[in-house]
C-alpha cells in the first residue's frame, strides 16, 4: 500500500463543536492548573462481515465501533499516515475504505481530557475491499470460484491436465485427476503434492481452458502455498490461440500472477512473450514476505497499457504491454493454470529425506474476476 493512497470515506456518529469564549477556560477552572491524564482506553472495533471464511471481511471495507476512556470528553481517530479525524464527543467512529485489494495499516485511537491531555491505542487492521484497482466502483464480478464445500472441483469451470514426461521443464511429478491430488476440502481448493510408495510424485494441474477465457480486469486470489523444499506451485495464464500450430509458444503469451521457486518467502510474477527475431522474451520481478505457513492475496491488474501484480495490495511488478502485435501477445484472451511442479528448472532440489506417503499442498481459498 503506497503511503497516503488509503482512501476513505468517514461518518462520525456524534460530533463535537469545541469554541473559544472570554470567560472561562479549563486550565484556570481545574483546581491547581493540575493536568487530567484519560486512562483505561478500550476500543471495541468490528470489521463488516469477517468470520472464518473471510477473515480480512466482506469486501465492503467497512469498520466501525466506539472507544472508550475514564476521563475523557473527546476522541479522534487517524489511519496509517493520514490527519487526525473528529472529534467525537460519543467515542464512535465508521469508516469506509475504497482503495481496493488488502489494506494493511495502524489504526490510531486519541482520547482527550478537558486540559486537552491524551492517551491513545493502536489496532493493525488487515482489510480487503473488492473492486478493480482502484478504476472505479463500477467493476463487476464476472466469474468465481469460492471453492465452497467438500468434493470433486466444478467441472463446468476447471479441466485437469495429466500425464508426466517433464512438462518441458524436466519436473519429476506426474499429474493425476485423483481425489487424492486434487479437491475441494471445507471450502477450500487443496492441490496436493505427494510421495508415492513407489517413490515417485504426483499432484495435479487444473485449467479453464474453453470454459472461461478473458481478456483486461483485476483477479484475485487467496492462497496459501506448499513449504516443502523442491516445490514449484505456480498461479498463472496462457494465450487462448495457445493451441492453434501456427501461434503456439511463447507467441501466445504467458503470464505468471505468481510462482513461487526454491525461497519460500519470495514469489515472482513473469511475462513471457516473443520477440520481432524469434527468441522468447520475458520480464520479472519477485517480492519477499509470501512465506508458505500462511494465507496471501496475489492480484494481477490487466489493462490494454500495462500489467502490474500485486501481493497483499502491494504492488511489486509492473511492465507496459502497448508494444507491436504479435509480439506483445496481451491484448488477446487468455486462460487461467494452478498446478503444483516438482523439480525442474525452477523447483529446484527436493528433499531427499522426503519419506513414502508424504503430503503438502497449494490451498486456494477463492480466485475472483472483475472488470
Amino acid at each position: 500500500m503506497k503511503k497516503n493512497s488509503l482512501f476513505f470515506v468517514f461518518i462520525l456518529i456524534s460530533s463535537l463543536t469545541i469554541s473559544c469564549s472570554g470567560g472561562d477556560d479549563s486550565a484556570s477552572s481545574n483546581n491547581n492548573n493540575q493536568q487530567i491524564i484519560p486512562s483505561n482506553l478500550q476500543v471495541s472495533l468490528t470489521i463488516e462481515g469477517e468470520n472464518s471464511q473471510n477473515p480480512n471481511g466482506d469486501g465492503s471495507g467497512l469498520f466501525y465501533g466506539i472507544a472508550t476512556a475514564s476521563d475523557a470528553v473527546y476522541y479522534t481517530f487517524k489511519i496509517g499516515n493520514g490527519d487526525e479525524s473528529g472529534p467525537s464527543e460519543s467515542g464512535e467512529f465508521s469508516y469506509t475504505l475504497t482503495d481496493n485489494g488488502l489494506q494493511q495499516f495502524p489504526f490510531y485511537v486519541y482520547a482527550y481530557s478537558s486540559t486537552g491531555d491524551k492517551i491513545s491505542k493502536i489496532t493493525n487492521l488487515s482489510i480487503f475491499v473488492e473492486g478493480n484497482g482502484g478504476s472505479g466502483n463500477n467493476d463487476v464480478l464476472v466469474w468465481s470460484d469460492e471453492f465452497d464445500g467438500t468434493g470433486s472441483i466444478d467441472s463446468s469451470k476447471w479441466t485437469t491436465e495429466t500425464g508426466g514426461g517433464g512438462w518441458g521443464n524436466q519436473e519429476e511429478q506426474i499429474y493425476t485427476s485423483s481425489s487424492n491430488n486434487v479437491r475441494r476440502e471445507a471450502g477450500i481448493l487443496k492441490i496436493k503434492v505427494r510421495k508415492e510408495s513407489n517413490g515417485n510424485f504426483t499432484s495435479a494441474r487444473i485449467i479453464t481452458e474453453d470454459k472461461f477465457e478473458f481478456k483486461y480486469g483485476r483477479v484475485d486470489i487467496r492462497a496459501k502455498l506448499p513449504s516443502v523444499q523442491g516445490s514449484w506451485p505456480a498461479l498463472w495464464m496462457l494465450g487462448a490461440n495457445f493451441r492453434d500450430p501456427s501461434v503456439g509458444w511463447p507467441q501466445c503469451g504467458e503470464i505468471d500472477i505468481m510462482e513461487q521457486f526454491e525461497n519460500k518467502n519470495r514469489v515472482q510474477s513473469t511475462l513471457h512473450w516473443k520477440l520481432a527475431n524469434g527468441e522468447r522474451g520475458q520480464y520479472g520481478l519477485d517480492t519477499t514476505n509470501s512465506t508458505s505457513t500462511d494465507f496471501h492475496i496475489y492480484s494481477l491488474e490487466w489493462t490494454p497499457t500495462n500489467i502490474k501484480s500485486f501481493l497483499d495490495g502491494n504492488e511489486f511488478f509492473s511492465m507496459n504491454i502497448d508494444g507491436v502485435a504479435p509480439y506483445y501477445p496481451f491484448n488477446e484472451d487468455f486462460f487461467f493454470i494452478f498446478n503444483v511442479a516438482m523439480g525442474g528448472t525452477n523447483g529446484g532440489d527436493i528433499d531427499p529425506n522426503l519419506q513414502d506417503g508424504y503430503v503438502d499442498a497449494m490451498e486456494v481459498d477463492y480466485i475472483r474476476v472483475y472488470q
